[in-house]
């Protein structure tokens, strides 16, 4: 058996199971300002606190969808020192590969009007040398997930 077929090995003993339930995180306007400007994506239910208060159904302004989802590395802790030695051992290299799935329900609320939120990540199935994980970014005040994305990653050993 190859190395390659020895780590997905490893990834399908997990399938079904939570692999990582991660840190909080608060969004504050700030952050959401900074990737407001990054991104030229300046919609006033992102931006304008004031307007928000008034006029969005949300009584604040509201993270965007993909700042969620660009956190997801860091939510995933799957940039913290260490970590991919530790969780999958035996595997040298990890490349991003896509997304599927990728959905919004619900709306992240700039903090204070929120609670921050956290990634669930559980293993879904692996395919050759890629593994797709689900990740379930969650407000603590909110029953729907703020981001449910698959993201398909290639393995090598």
């Amino acid at each position: 058996m190859s190395a390659a077929d020895l780590l997905i090995a490893q990834y399908r003993l997990k399938i079904g199971t939570e692999i990582l339930c991660g840190p909080w995180l608060e969004i504050d306007q700030q952050r959401i300002d900074a990737f407001a400007a990054a991104t030229c994506d300046l919609q006033w239910i992102h931006t304008d606190p004031e307007r928000a208060a008034k006029e969005s159904p949300f009584g604040t302004t509201v993270a965007h969808g993909y700042l969620t989802l660009s956190l997801l590395p860091y939510l995933t802790e799957s940039t913290a020192p260490g970590f991919f030695q530790r969780t999958y051992p035996g595997m040298r290299l990890r490349l991003n590969y896509g997304l599927d799935r990728v959905r919004f329900p619900a709306p992240v609320p700039v903090v204070p009007a929120s609670a921050p939120i956290r990634p669930s990540q559980r293993s879904k199935e692996s395919v050759r040398r890629a593994i797709y994980l689900p990740v379930d970014g969650r407000d603590r005040g909110n029953e729907k997930p703020a981001c449910v994305a698959e993201f398909l990653a290639r393995v090598y050993p």
